[in-house]
């Protein structure tokens, strides 16, 4: 089934620089130099004429009245993200802030017998797209406290009737005063899935199949279902993964949605084997692993534990701190509508530590080791201690099954229906129904069978393995065992040999 092709909007004509327009409330404003377009609108710097700013604060978006994508978006920021709602809900749940860009009003304006439709929004930075492809994925640390923010900007928006339904790299800006915070933009395509507390019902619909941003977009956007809360955490689940290691399983399938739809498919129901054994040798990701059981296991009009997730992806609980990234951003720009970069000068990378090739290797290896010593002082105490991993990729393997399957009776839990509780939508009259539109997509039953390189047979063949035994210390009891079994076994096998011999 072919994706649903997508409406193409006219662009506007562009308004002239310094042009005055209204909003709605009676406030001002002038336009700047325009920064940016893409497949329907324009994004203008602008400055509220009672106060001239020469670095401009804010941005406006303006489109022909008829065209839909800047209403949709218009509609979600009077309805659930108003200045004083959010800052209401960051009191409330004692954040440091809400990545929702912060909205500041709208209005029309014509211009050469046309009618434009304008909003005023928080000026933004540099999109996370933008890093992912230089660098081609970002620091554990960093994905993690990156899910864990939009996780925070998922239950407000869920909580207030709408989900976003186009989470990725290229919608997620980093402030424009403030790169350590990140927010989610672009609201488009956002949907509202409960109107009035009355929740969508499930219903496929093969016409809307695969809408959205192909790599990301959820099982239920597959099979044409209404966007719901599942499918955003299932999205963010995919974009985890895919600012951890660069690529994911289906990326060289994105022509045929179909195969797509099916890879992700087999990914869900066979964890946690599907990830741990794609992942990249030597890497970690226990933690995505499980947020993609839990969220594996909702149905469709579950109400996610927002907090349990947050849990997942940061057990230990210690505060978040400022984001990291590869290289360091100089100077921060306004992303279009259709992705498109302008006013961005490149972010410069980081040194590389180069060596001449006659470099003492001992000399070498002692600068390496004092940098790793100074670069984990520096590194702040967020999250590091999940980031610690043996130093043998093979028995980090192992230890991330043993720890998921310790917590696989947990995360197979069958779903409470009741679970709206909390929020503003009403649970269906019929809970206990067995209609199986409404049952989770059950998590199959595991059973651990070591494969590949997780055999043992591997692990002693590895020229790591020995100097890592030799390295263990035995304590006095577990030595005596060792020895009186060894003894017995060395007995047995003589009495085995001179049976045979005598025979």
């Amino acid at each position: 089934m072919a994706p649903r092709r997508k409406v193409k909007y006219k662009l506007p004509v562009p308004l002239p620089e310094g042009k005055i327009l209204d909003d709605m409330e009676g406030n001002r404003w002038a336009l700047g130099k325009m920064i940016g377009s893409g497949g329907f609108g324009l994004i203008y710097l602008a400055f509220p004429t009672n106060k001239p700013n020469k670095d401009a604060r804010h941005v406006i978006k303006l489109e022909y009245q008829e065209n839909g994508p800047l209403f949709s978006e218009l509609k979600f920021y009077q309805r659930a993200a108003k200045r004083e709602c959010i800052q209401k809900w960051v009191q409330q749940r004692k954040l440091d802030y809400l990545g929702v860009p912060v909205f500041y009003g709208f209005g029309l304006t014509d211009f050469k017998g046309r009618s434009y439709r304008f909003m005023i929004m928080e000026r933004l930075g540099i999109d996370l797209q933008k890093l992912l492809d230089q660098n081609g994925g970002f620091k554990k640390l960093t994905v993690l406290q990156l899910g864990i923010r939009m996780l925070d900007v998922l239950e407000y928006i869920h909580e207030n009737e709408y989900v976003h339904g186009d989470i990725k790299a290229a919608n997620l800006l980093l402030g424009y005063t403030n790169p350590d915070r990140v927010y989610l933009a672009d609201y488009g395509l956002s949907y509202r899935y409960c109107p009035n507390g009355n929740h969508k019902q499930y219903q496929e619909d093969p016409k809307k199949g695969h809408n959205g941003t192909i790599e990301f977009t959820s099982l239920d956007a597959h099979k044409g279902v209404a966007p719901s809360r599942r499918g955003d955490v299932e999205i963010l689940g995919y974009c985890m993964l895919h600012w951890l290691f660069g690529k994911l399983p289906w990326e060289t399938n994105l022509e045929d949605p179909v195969a797509v739809q099916t890879a992700k498919t087999n990914l869900l129901d066979e964890l946690p084997e599907s990830v741990l054994k794609w992942a990249p040798s030597g890497s970690s990701c226990s933690e995505l692993v499980k947020y993609l059981m839990y969220v594996n296991n909702l149905a469709y009009d579950d109400k996610p534990d927002y907090q349990k997730l947050k849990k997942i992806l940061n057990p230990d609980g210690v505060p978040l701190g400022p984001l990291e990234f590869p290289t360091k951003v100089q100077s921060v720009h306004i992303r279009t509508p259709a992705h498109q970069k302008v006013d961005s000068p490149k972010a410069t990378r980081k040194p590389a530590n180069e060596f001449p090739a006659n470099f003492p290797k001992k000399v070498y290896r002692e600068t390496r080791a004092r940098q790793r010593e100074e670069q984990e002082d520096s590194q702040p105490t967020t999250l590091r201690s999940r980031l610690a991993a043996p130093e043998n990729s093979r028995t980090r393997k192992i230890h991330e099954y043993s720890d998921i399957f310790s917590e696989m009776q947990s995360l197979q839990q069958t779903p409470s229906y009741m679970s709206f509780q909390g929020s503003y939508c009403k649970p269906n009259l019929d809970c206990t129904s067995r209609d199986p539109i409404k049952k989770p997509r059950s998590l199959p039953r595991y059973r651990y069978t070591p494969r590949g390189n997780l055999g043992v047979t591997d692990l002693e063949s590895s020229p790591r393995f020995w100097p890592a035994v030799s390295q263990l210390t035995l304590s006095e009891e577990t030595k005596a065992d060792v020895y009186y079994y060894g003894i017995t076994i060395f007995c047995l096998l003589i009495f085995v040999f001179l049976a045979l011999y005598f025979l």
